[in-house]
């Protein structure tokens, strides 16, 4: 890069040329004379899903009239609750009820044992319903008490996942909060990331979950930079004791989200769980969905 005293001479930046010099640039920086830096146009998020959780009371009450009033708040995606048997609607059904309502379901949520008993055919009711993945959130109490019990879950997920693949779908974890607990000095939760193969298998970062859980979320994303490809988007209180509304809490959801490589491709859900009632879940997934929608980054 050539500098201005090769351009203009060593000489010109001597005595008053040097002020002269420096009251130009000044005045014509004050009258737009001087090219500006150019600023890449603000992001915002394009797809903004929703995780049925979020609104289970509403869903138990009446699952297609919620499914459409989520779609008129705004939302395109929502994540589905196998573990909560569709609330009581068959795959087809839930299909017929999304396309109805001009939503995508991405993924679910399911239960561990999934992929013990009939896995294939849960693949096929998986493509039936659209999704892309299928998250487990968690294992039963006394298949985690130990890291060699978490290693032995990222084998079977790595099995499970080779078979998923072959189907076109992945297999994915996600955070909840006590994964964060350090068993023998160690993080579970890092230890079960590192004996997965990101080959057959991906991971759902829920930001609220570890937050509580006393995590970074922000550190996780840099630290495993091509294992996160699904979000829940959820705030955290001061004292990291519970959730709350987004924009509400600790999070820097601007800084998080300008961070994640990608992120057209990654499915990010609202999950707020405070709620105790129908109308609460709505009330909440509405003002969710305003603060993301309005959100740039």
């Amino acid at each position: 890069m050539i500098s201005l005293a090769e351009l203009f001479g060593d000489e010109y930046f001597g005595g008053m040329k040097r002020r002269h010099f420096l009251q130009t640039m000044s005045a014509a920086a004050a009258g737009g004379m001087l090219a500006r830096i150019p600023v890449g146009p603000a992001k915002k998020l394009d797809r903004i899903g929703l995780e049925t959780y979020a609104v289970r009371h509403a869903m138990a009450q009446d699952p297609e009239r919620t499914l459409a009033a989520v779609r008129a708040i705004g939302y395109t995606d929502v994540e589905l609750l196998w573990s909560f048997n569709l609330f009581g609607r068959t795959p087809q059904q839930v299909a017929a009820t999304l396309k109805n309502e001009g939503l995508r379901a991405p993924s679910c949520h399911m239960s561990a044992d999934t992929i013990f008993v009939g896995w294939e055919r849960s693949l096929e009711k998986a493509k039936i319903l659209g999704h892309q993945y299928l998250f487990v959130p968690d294992f039963e109490d006394w298949t985690k008490q130990t890291l060699d019990d978490w290693r032995e879950w990222a084998d079977r997920f790595n099995a499970a996942g080779a078979v998923a693949r072959k189907a076109g779908i992945w297999l994915g974890f996600h955070n909840e909060a006590y994964h964060q607990k350090p068993i023998d000095g160690q993080i579970p939760f890092d230890v079960f990331i590192n004996r997965l193969d990101p080959s057959v298998t991906r991971l759902q970062l829920d930001v609220g979950n570890m937050l509580i859980g006393g995590g970074d979320p922000m550190q996780y994303l840099h630290k495993y930079p091509d294992r996160f490809w699904s979000f829940h988007l959820k705030d955290a209180v001061a004292d990291r004791s519970h959730d709350t509304g987004l924009g509400k809490g600790i999070f820097d959801f601007k800084k998080f989200l300008a961070a994640v490589p990608a992120l057209d491709q990654k499915p990010a859900h609202v999950e707020q769980e405070t709620a105790s009632d129908a109308a609460g879940d709505l009330a909440d997934a509405r003002a969710n969905f305003e603060y993301l929608h309005g959100l740039e980054f």
